[in-house]
This record gives C-alpha cells, sequence and structure tokens, in this order.
C-alpha cells in the first residue's frame, strides 16, 4: 500500500505532518511526499529520507497565479501520481489541494483526501461580499478540485461553514473538523515561567509568526508601545520573518519597532521552544487561522494565551479559564488583555496550567492524527 502526501513546503512536511507521517508508515503504507524546491531545505530533505520516505520534487510556484505554470504543475503531478500508483493523497494548502486533488482524480487513485489548514489572502473579506477577480478565480478552483475529494478535512467549524455558505462543496460531500494538527505534549513540555530579579513571575509576552499584517502584528506592536509607557519592565518578543506576501510588513516598520526598543525580535527559529521558555503569556492577534500551531505550542508547555475571537484561534481559549480573547484589530482589547496579567501575575500561573490541560485532553498530536486515520479509512 502506497501513501502520497502533497505539499508546498517541504519543512511543513516534517514539522507540521511528521508525526501523521510516522503513523502511516507504522501502518505499513510506503511513505511518499511531494513538495517544490527541495533544495532549498536539505536539512529536512535528509531527514525525510532518513526516516524512509520517497521524496518527489514538484515545479511548483507557493505564490502567485501564472496559468501556463499552474496547467504544467497539474500535468506533472498527474503524471508523476500515475507512476507512483498511491492508493492514498492528502493535499493541504491551497494549491496542492486543488491540483494535487485533481491530479489524483485524472490518475484514479482511489482514495483522496483534501486538508483545509487555513484560507489566507485568497479569502481576505469575502463575508462582506466583495470578491475580487482573483478570488473569484481560486473559489472556483477549490470547488471544481473539492468536487474529487472523498472527504475533506479543516481545522475548525467556521472554516467548514463558509465554504459551505459559499457553495465550494457539495451539500453531500462529506467532511470533518479536526483539532488542527495538534501537538506533540512530549516535545513540548511544561517550563518554569521566567522571573524577574525579586523573584517574581514576569509580565514577557510572546508572538510567533510570519510577519504579515494579517497576523495581526501591527496591533501587538503598538499595544507595546502603549503597554511600555506605564510598564516600562514589561517584555515584548517577537519570533517571525518578512514572508513574500501581499500583506507582509515592510522591513522598516520591523527596523523601528526594533530601533524604539518596544519589541524584542529573535528573527526565524527552528526551535521555538526557547522563545516560549523566556515568555509567560503568549499573543496572536490574528484575523483568522486553521488552528494556530504556535498556540498549541504555547500551551503544551504551560502559557496562558491571548488570542482574537476569530475563526480558528477562537477554539483554542476558554476566555477567563486559559487567557483571553478580544475582538480582531482591537489595540485597545489587545493592551485591556495585557493589563490583567500585569495588574494580577497569579493570573499568568494558573492560566498557563489551565492551557497545558486544554493541550492533552484536545490537542495532542496522537489523538488527532488517529482522529484523521479512522476518518480515512486507513484504521
Amino acid at each position: 500500500m502506497k501513501f502520497l502526501m502533497i505539499s508546498s513546503f517541504l519543512p511543513s512536511a516534517l514539522n507540521f505532518r511528521g508525526k501523521l507521517l510516522e503513523a502511516i508508515a507504522l501502518l505499513g503504507y510506503e511513505v511518499n511526499i511531494m513538495a517544490p524546491e527541495l533544495h532549498q531545505f536539505p536539512d529536512e530533505h535528509r531527514k525525510l529520507i532518513a526516516l524512509g520516505y520517497q521524496v518527489h520534487e514538484i515545479p511548483m510556484q507557493r505564490t502567485g497565479t501564472n496559468p501556463v505554470a499552474d496547467l504544467k504543475l497539474l500535468k506533472h503531478l498527474y503524471q508523476h501520481i500515475r507512476q507512483i500508483q498511491p492508493d492514498v493523497v492528502l493535499s493541504y494548502t491551497i494549491k496542492p489541494v486543488i491540483y494535487g486533488t485533481l491530479a489524483a482524480w485524472l490518475a484514479k487513485v482511489p482514495q483522496r483526501f483534501a486538508l483545509i489548514t487555513g484560507l489566507g489572502y485568497a479569502f481576505q473579506n469575502v463575508e462582506s461580499g466583495q470578491r475580487s477577480i482573483f478570488q473569484k478565480m481560486v473559489h472556483g478552483l477549490y470547488a471544481q478540485a473539492l468536487k474529487h475529494a472523498n472527504k475533506v478535512f479543516f481545522q475548525n467549524p467556521d472554516d467548514l461553514k463558509l465554504f459551505q455558505d459559499m457553495h465550494l462543496l457539495a451539500a453531500d460531500k462529506p467532511t470533518v473538523v479536526v483539532n488542527g494538527s495538534g501537538v506533540n505534549v512530549q516535545d513540548f513540555k511544561v517550563m518554569p515561567l521566567p522571573k524577574n530579579d525579586a523573584g517574581m513571575v514576569k509580565a514577557s509576552f510572546l508572538l510567533i509568526a510570519r510577519l504579515l499584517g494579517d497576523k495581526g502584528v501591527r496591533e501587538y506592536a503598538e499595544a507595546a508601545r502603549i503597554i511600555k509607557q506605564d510598564y516600562p519592565e514589561a517584555e515584548f518578543h517577537l519570533v517571525g520573518w518578512i514572508d513574500d506576501n501581499p500583506s507582509a510588513i515592510a522591513q522598516d516598520e520591523l527596523d523601528c519597532w526594533i530601533a524604539d526598543q518596544r519589541l524584542q525580535f529573535w528573527g526565524k527559529l527552528s526551535d521555538v521552544r526557547p522563545a516560549i521558555a523566556a515568555s509567560s503569556i503568549y499573543v496572536l492577534p490574528s484575523y483568522r487561522e486553521g488552528t494556530p500551531r504556535t498556540v498549541l505550542e504555547a500551551m503544551a508547555m504551560g502559557r496562558a494565551v491571548i488570542t482574537t475571537d476569530a475563526p480558528g484561534c477562537r477554539e483554542t481559549v476558554n476566555h477567563g479559564v486559559n487567557g483571553y480573547l478580544v475582538a480582531v484589530k482591537s489595540v485597545d482589547e489587545l493592551v485591556q488583555a495585557m493589563r490583567y496579567f500585569i495588574e494580577d501575575p497569579k493570573l499568568i500561573d494558573y492560566m498557563g496550567q489551565r492551557s497545558r490541560e486544554i493541550a492533552l485532553n484536545k490537542y495532542d498530536v496522537h489523538q488527532v492524527n488517529r482522529h484523521m486515520l479512522t476518518e480515512m479509512g486507513m484504521i
């Protein structure tokens, strides 16, 4: 039996789906992975090969909508899938879902699954009813591709409802909502909260994200500026990088935030655990997510969370129990939530413990993967 995963970013196959691939290999499947630009990720490539997986390069442009290039991608995927002859295909992120699902159908793969991990730029502001030509094209491609999936997985109920409301899914299409990608609670263990010189828990905030506007990076930076006026000892950490994306922040903005000392910038990290350990409260003011993996990692390490009352984010926080939910784009609400922790430090430890409990009971990667494998009929 052969299993094929189609990804647009090789590191995510290892970092986000590694435990799923491991579970599939243990079931006796030959594991195949397709991804673009393998030469850019030699470490991940070597690790996947060392695990016994077959890794195949595909000519996919992660961004952009060149119709000629995308047709070439579809043809390449079809030909390569015909050669591999997988029994099961799982595709995730936009281009793999669209072109991978279509290619798998054309190649007559028996079981074809799509995983919607987040909606991104192509779905910004669609609830208003105003869609660009680009968005209409992408949505039409989604609808055509998902016709040919045996089942579609979503990481939160809001994304599922949006796809249904926009008629991107047939009424009888089987769908499943899973608890994100899960988190390995053994790798992300509880770490002591950072203390100040007086032995008190520090108000040390952290955001880990691609530096995009819709991740709430600007709101985080502005909240840091406001808080530090009254509480100069508060720390604000930022981990991430400027991505090739229409909503990316400018380098000049980041440089200003660093120069005025409101943010401590770590850059891009291959291991985020040291940054989480150095913080006491995790913050993600994102406008929309699938299920944010960084929030789950912070929760597993026993950190209280501030995030938005937005799709994908709201599922991770029980308001007032393991953190606070704030309105999207509201700097005022973000600042107020931060003040709660600064003015009552006992909340940091209490809510951090509740976060760990939720991570164990709801987001353990092995539970999430077992759910997916069951729904795919593989166990």
